[in-house]
């Protein structure tokens, strides 16, 4: 098959480990992974901080570039979020109704890495090895919009030589969500704080999640704290194997 990589902004310009871990996985499964150049931002960054009409033209342009694939991929489930719950609803909103068709189209089949993984190529073993004790972070739009339950969590237990820790109150929000963290510090500050004190209560080696804007939020708080916990994406788990860990 071949798939799309929808690399997303975080990943393309701090986390490019995430984005190649992404590509090894898939390419391992045997699939052939492209990466259309002109991909930018999808737009959500815009939506959430209210600049709905702002945000259409990055819609359209995701659409152009993205709507010939028969499979996109993200290491991300907030940016699949916006692209099936904003898109088409912003298109309509600003009365471009065959770009909300488009946008749907488009939608329909872009996948977050987990889904995709166990929903569409039915697979939940993908020959990882990760030899060391982690917990794993549900982020908010992966379980609330994408409703992806369990998936991250049945390829992780998959994985060789893992030893998976449940985290304590795991649904609850890691306080970073795109800008709330900085126009509402102090409330960021104390979600992250109860998400940091469940994780360190796990004596994890490492926190995993399959969105990097929550990991980054993590990570800088538990970087402060010096406790060594260290925070990777699901992507690099999945692509890790006996030979590659440790390097």
């Amino acid at each position: 098959m071949k798939v799309a990589l929808f690399v997303t902004c975080l990943a393309d310009g701090l986390f490019p480990e995430v984005g190649r871990a992404t590509v090894t996985l898939l390419e391992r499964l045997g699939h052939e992974v492209v990466f259309p150049k002109a991909q930018t931002c999808c737009g959500q960054m815009h939506t959430n901080t209210g600049y709905g009409r702002q945000a259409v033209p990055l819609v359209r342009h995701h659409v152009e570039t993205f709507e010939e694939f028969d499979a996109i991929v993200a290491p991300s489930g907030s940016c699949v979020g916006a692209v099936r719950h904003q898109h088409a609803m912003l298109a309509r909103k600003a009365g471009d109704d065959d770009l909300a068709v488009r946008a749907e189209a488009t939608a329909s089949h872009t996948w977050e890495l987990s889904e995709f993984l166990v929903d569409v190529l039915g697979v939940e073993d993908v020959g990882a090895h990760y030899p060391h004790r982690v917990t794993y972070h549900p982020t908010c739009h992966s379980l609330r919009l994408l409703r992806v339950q369990d998936k991250p969590l049945r390829l992780l237990r998959a994985v060789r030589g893992l030893h998976l820790v449940e985290l304590p109150d795991a649904d609850q929000c890691c306080g970073f969500g795109g800008t709330f963290a900085v126009k509402n510090a102090d409330t960021s500050t104390a979600m992250l704080a109860d998400k940091m004190k469940n994780i360190m209560s796990t004596r994890a080696e490492s926190v995993t999640a399959g969105d990097s804007s929550c990991l980054m939020h993590i990570g800088g708080g538990l970087s402060r704290l010096r406790v060594g916990t260290r925070t990777v994406h699901l992507a690099e788990i999945l692509a890790s194997t006996e030979n590659s860990v440790g390097r």
